[in-house]
């Protein structure tokens, strides 16, 4: 099934479990992640507007997705979610978007195969050791051992969130709602 074949009425939708409540207002934690563009970015030194889009993992064309990965409320869906923040990359950055982000748990040489494989034009973060996931309470789930995260995006000024959309689904509309979101706050 290619990107373009996916029915998301056929997958659960996510419900609105409250995870992602605490997160309006609050200013990035002193932490440091690993990027796929080389070296760690520091979150809280980031100026200007910061997009951050938490995705549970991306999977691999050579490796089987855990048992059971579709049926999972909004599991599914990384790459389109990436990819179009890929496709919306230049319009982001007309509306003002200075840093643009995915993150995840994976370890950054996982997500450095899917940065390289899906062409994106922005880095990866890496929270591995779970120092963010912690600190911001962001909601995750476990499968196979491993502590994934919910689908949600940050929009971030300076260091200071102003918006969270959470749950995200379907993942491939994620980035035509947060320039919507920034073109309504511009227009205001």
């Amino acid at each position: 099934m290619s990107l373009q074949d996916v029915d998301w009425s056929e997958l659960p939708m996510p419900e609105d479990d409250g995870g992602a409540e605490q997160l309006i207002g609050r200013h990035l934690p002193s932490v440091k992640l690993a990027s796929t563009a080389g070296g760690d970015v520091a979150l809280p030194l980031l100026e200007g507007i910061t997009v951050i889009y938490a995705y549970p993992m991306t999977g691999r064309p050579d490796t089987p997705l855990p048992d059971g990965w579709d049926m999972i409320p909004g599991a599914r869906g990384c790459t389109p979610q990436s990819c179009a923040f890929r496709d919306h990359f230049a319009e982001l950055k007309e509306l003002g978007v200075s840093n643009l982000f995915g993150l995840s748990t994976q370890d950054n040489a996982y997500q450095a195969e899917a940065a390289e494989r899906l062409h994106l034009p922005f880095p990866l973060l890496s929270d591995v050791d779970l120092v963010l996931t912690v600190a911001l309470k962001l909601p995750s789930f476990e499968v196979d051992g491993k502590r994934l995260l919910r689908r949600l995006t940050m929009i971030i000024e300076d260091d200071k969130i102003v918006h969270v959309r959470y749950p995200v689904f379907p993942p491939d509309e994620d980035a035509g709602h947060v320039m919507n979101w920034l073109k309504a706050r511009q227009s205001n």
